[in-house]
């Protein structure tokens, strides 16, 4: 009867010890991924950042192609200045801004803006399903 309660004993032991390995490798394994979910973020971030940048610099560019390449005199050299001048401006914005202030800009202008802000989404999501179901 002694032997059979010491090795109840035993198997309780190494339950216990098991189980409290199997915590500390889910623990470990629950920071690792905590660990890669922050450089993901961390990573994604750094990269809008880089693309947004990149897409100022390109509208930047398109702009200066414009003004270079299409005449300046008459109805369509005006549409042409002006085209270039607005993706130059838009270009510098984003270059300069970024992502995050391009996000902050637009929230303010929702908030002061609501109602037309609700109404150029429900424009917006119209057009979207427009173009699905086609």
């Amino acid at each position: 009867m002694a032997s059979a309660t010491q090795s109840r004993q035993d198997f309780s032991g190494e339950a216990n010890q098991l189980a409290n390995k199997a915590k500390e490798t889910a623990s470990d394994a629950m920071d690792k991924m905590k660990q890669t979910g922050a450089m993901l973020g961390e990573t994604a971030g750094k990269k809008a950042a880089d693309v947004t940048t990149a897409v100022g610099d390109s509208m930047k560019n398109l702009g200066n192609k414009i003004r270079e390449n299409v005449p300046n005199e008459g109805y369509i050299g005006r549409a042409s200045q002006s085209v270039a001048a607005s993706l130059e401006q838009g270009g510098q914005y984003l270059a300069q801004e970024g992502l995050g202030g391009l996000v902050e800009d637009l929230g303010s202008i929702i908030k002061r803006n609501p109602l037309p802000a609700v109404l150029v989404g429900i424009g917006v999501g119209f057009l979207i399903g427009r173009t699905m179901r086609s």
